[in-house]
């Protein structure tokens, strides 16, 4: 096991600046454009693949490889600096990626996570979902309805349901799509499905007009009679059938699929409400050195000065446990839901700290010709999507306590 350390590596440093250098040049300067749009960036996501940024191979260097936990967090902090509607569309296909690792064999490993991110035949971009939610189950992963059912007579799987709140949604070339194989077994009664490009049955349903991240595309996805083949089952039907034989006898099995997922982006979650933070943190400080009201900066004022030092703290804490969190999941020493600890604390710093980014800019900062009400509506999601901030509590007050604490 590596040990822990907040100080970078020539590797992680090199990323930081190759990431920030993108986001500086490309990405901040269209983050309005496309908030304004509410369209997916195929643009800058398609300049993103041209760097290597937007590709399975960084993901894998990333998130695989760098015994540390640190260089996705780093990456993506650097990334929604820049833009999170942006960053989202860029990051977003890592959901479906995540997913995919969470529960495959090698096998479908590379065949399927590639995919993702590039058509296999011509090598033009392609995205990736992951669908978990449902309209009427979030945060209850025990009360998803998509059902997956199997017809041995054609080794097929046959997808029906409708799931809500999807990053890339519809437009994606492959969706994960999570499903309940076994209704009397609740959460653990889950499987994850590859969906793979083009398949029938498979569209979108509403796309929603949201508060923030605008440029990322949520929608529902639908899936009507949705067949896919026996191989699109994550794991293997053989290593399924001995997961439901155990806990139909009262043993211990998995993690079910969705919360797989999850426990291993939190603390990536936290990096990006991190980078909004960071923007807001660093924009209100320039502006409130050069701003000046009654014959001084306004900086030199008990009231303003304080209300910066206390969000570089808060930022300061929560990139301490973001990176934290990282190390523990990359070196398996989760404990006490650190992953859990490192989203709620980066959510709620990343929302306190641009309203009182808007706050120092005053009236400026309520209006669209400054950035910092775009990054306070994006802030927000960080306190709902993987979990809400109510969720974390929950999570965390279980590891703590060892209790069932409803």
């Amino acid at each position: 096991m590596t040990d822990f350390s907040m100080k970078l590596n020539e590797d992680q440093l090199t990323l930081q600046k190759w990431v920030h250098d993108f986001a500086e040049n490309v990405v901040r300067p269209a983050g309005e454009e496309w908030d304004e749009k509410e369209e997916f960036p195929y643009p800058i996501v398609e300049q993103a693949k041209e760097i290597g940024l937007y590709s399975w191979e960084f993901m894998a260097e990333a998130m695989m490889n760098d015994p540390t936990g640190l260089s996705m967090p780093i990456a993506i902090e650097e990334l929604f600096w820049g833009d999170a509607g942006i960053g989202m569309a860029i990051m977003g296909s890592g959901l479906a990626a995540a997913g995919i690792a969470s529960s495959a064999t090698p096998e479908q490993l590379m065949e399927w996570v590639p995919q993702c991110y590039e058509n296999a035949d011509t090598g033009k971009l392609a995205l990736g979902a992951f669908c978990a939610s449902e309209p009427d189950a979030g945060s209850d992963v025990g009360g998803y309805r998509t059902s997956a059912k199997y017809d041995e007579k054609t080794d097929e799987w046959v997808l029906n349901g409708t799931k809500a709140w999807i990053t890339n949604g519809g437009i994606s070339d492959i969706h994960v799509v999570v499903a309940v194989v076994d209704p009397e077994l609740g959460s653990k009664g889950h499987a994850s499905f590859v969906v793979p490009p083009g398949t029938k049955g498979l569209s979108q349903g509403q796309k929603y007009k949201k508060h923030g991240i605008r440029a990322s595309h949520t929608a529902e996805v639908v899936l009507d009679d949705v067949r896919v083949p026996g191989r699109c089952l994550l794991g293997g039907k053989e290593k399924l059938d001995e997961r439901i034989a155990r806990v139909r006898r009262g043993e211990k099995g998995n993690s079910q699929a969705a919360m797989q997922t999850f426990e291993a982006t939190r603390p990536a979650v936290g990096a990006q409400a991190l980078g909004v933070a960071r923007a807001a943190y660093e924009y209100s400080l320039e502006y409130a050195k050069e701003r000046e009201a009654f014959g001084r900066k306004i900086i030199m004022n008990q009231s303003i000065a304080f209300m910066l030092a206390d969000m570089a703290t808060e930022i300061e804490a929560s990139r301490l446990l973001i990176y934290r969190a990282a190390w523990l999941g990359k070196n398996k020493g989760f404990k006490n839901a650190e992953g859990s600890m490192a989203k709620l604390k980066a959510a709620r710093t990343a929302t306190w700290v641009t309203e009182r980014a808007i706050q120092i800019l005053g009236g400026y900062g309520y209006t669209r010709e400054y950035p910092v009400e775009r990054w306070h509506r994006d802030a927000k999601i960080h306190d709902i999507f993987e979990g809400t901030e109510q969720i974390q509590q929950l999570v965390i007050s279980r590891a703590i306590s060892d209790l069932r604490i409803e």
